[in-house]
């Protein structure tokens, strides 16, 4: 059941990154209310400042809580070097991170200085805590899994997309001097093809073979793509700034995306275990949004300016609610019940009777779930061209949430209570 290679015995305790996934789903469900209350007004631009706060409650408050959790429990399982003092820095990151989530969304609404000022504090304190912990283990990294060098990459990417969007906060609220054009342009770039794109690939490399039974990545894909792409980025980056193709390198983070994604699909569909799940579903059709999103994305640059404002919006929504959020759900429900069953197997086998993956998670309530998601992704696909379908949307993505977040608390509290019982026998 255990993979050989994985460092298991060195894995934080199951209370560091279960509390930063049992807090995103209510990030998703915020999201999802805004959407309700604010409306059609939220499909006009991505400007806006509920479709700001929508837009930071996905990333702040659901990717990157999950993200940080699911960094903290394979960097010392998958690379071999745990994090130091793991309660300390999952509370140093998970407080700051909630509070400045929820504060910067806020401050978005509100169009308050102040309160963006504190909460983008906050926000920063929790990733400097997280990329300098990040940081410690990666520098003492014993195994030779190709997933450390993506999640490397994609740590000193979130120090960028961190650094840009204190920039940004900076030149919007704070009335000094700075490009913030550029800023806006680079800022979702770091976010989505840095951190959480380059995370997504590293978590892949070993999650797919592992939970998926499919075969290993092929050698140079796993040893070339990461490190392609980030140095695409920086190309980017510096197009913005200096007299240089700034499509060139769009197109090569495009074309480097889209090789991971049919790589992905194409070692799915040689699995050794042909019946399906919802995991196996949530990745597929993130692979297919991320393949819909690297093509949308060369084709805006050909389309006149009003075209191109919802074309941008319509890729935004393949982009973080489509890709991003399918492929989470598709780790969670892996992850959350694999890291229940191991962490009870390790301390009680024999003492009590371990409930397996499926219990943890059932297959059943997770596919109502992904029919939410579907439907709510659906819907706001369509609200882009049809606003007054927003709220409609933003009522299916609220249930969506609900449904997740229900689906990982019955999974914890499955775990609480079987370590319950073995704590009882074994004080009788």
């Amino acid at each position: 059941m255990i993979p050989a290679g994985l460092s298991f015995e060195q894995a934080p305790p199951i209370s560091v990154p279960f509390r930063f996934f049992l807090t995103a789903p209510w990030f998703l469900l915020a999201a999802g209310l805004l959407l309700v209350f604010s409306g059609p007004e939220m499909m006009l631009s991505r400007h806006m400042p509920a479709t700001l706060a929508a837009t930071h409650l996905l990333t702040l408050g659901f990717t990157s809580m999950v993200m940080c959790g699911a960094l903290m429990q394979m960097l010392p399982v998958v690379a071999g070097s745990p994090v130091p003092f793991p309660r300390a820095v999952a509370w140093g990151v998970h407080v700051p991170l909630t509070l400045g989530a929820a504060g910067v969304a806020a401050a978005f609404l509100a169009d308050s200085g102040p309160l963006m000022h504190g909460a983008a504090g906050l926000a920063g304190a929790a990733f400097a805590v997280f990329i300098a912990a990040a940081a410690w283990g990666l520098a003492r990294v014993t195994s030779h899994s190709p997933s450390a060098p993506a999640m490397g990459l994609a740590t000193a990417a979130l120090l960028a997309t961190a650094a840009l969007g204190l920039a940004l906060g900076i030149a919007r609220y704070g009335g000094f001097a700075l490009p913030y054009g550029q800023l806006a342009s680079l800022h979702p770039l770091w976010g989505l093809y840095g951190w959480t794109t380059l995370l997504v690939i590293g978590v892949a490399y070993q999650v797919v073979p592992m939970f998926q039974l499919t075969p290993n990545y092929p050698p140079l894909l796993t040893r070339w793509l990461a490190g392609t792409l980030f140095l695409l980025l920086v190309l980017r980056t510096a197009a913005e700034f200096l007299p240089l193709p700034d499509w060139l390198p769009g197109l090569g983070l495009a074309a480097g995306a889209a090789v991971f994604a049919v790589t992905t699909l194409k070692l799915q569909a040689r699995r050794k275990r042909k019946i399906g799940d919802t995991t196996l579903l949530f990745w597929r059709i993130g692979m297919g949004l991320l393949l819909a999103a690297c093509a949308l994305w060369p084709a805006i640059l050909l389309l006149p300016e009003e075209a191109g404002e919802k074309a941008r919006l319509l890729l935004g929504v393949i982009a973080l609610p489509g890709f991003i959020l399918a492929v989470i759900n598709g780790m969670l429900y892996k992850i959350v019940p694999f890291l229940a069953w191991f962490h009870l197997q390790s301390r009680y086998a024999g003492q009590v009777t371990i409930p397996n993956m499926k219990q943890f998670q059932p297959d059943k309530p997770a596919r109502f779930q992904l029919g939410l998601y579907l439907a709510a992704l659906a819907l706001l696909a369509i609200a882009v061209f049809h606003p007054p379908l927003a709220r409609a949307a933003g009522l299916l993505w609220a249930a969506n949430a609900l449904a997740l977040g229900w689906n990982l608390v019955r999974a914890a509290h499955l775990y609480r209570r079987t370590a319950h019982v073995a704590l009882e026998k074994k004080s009788d």
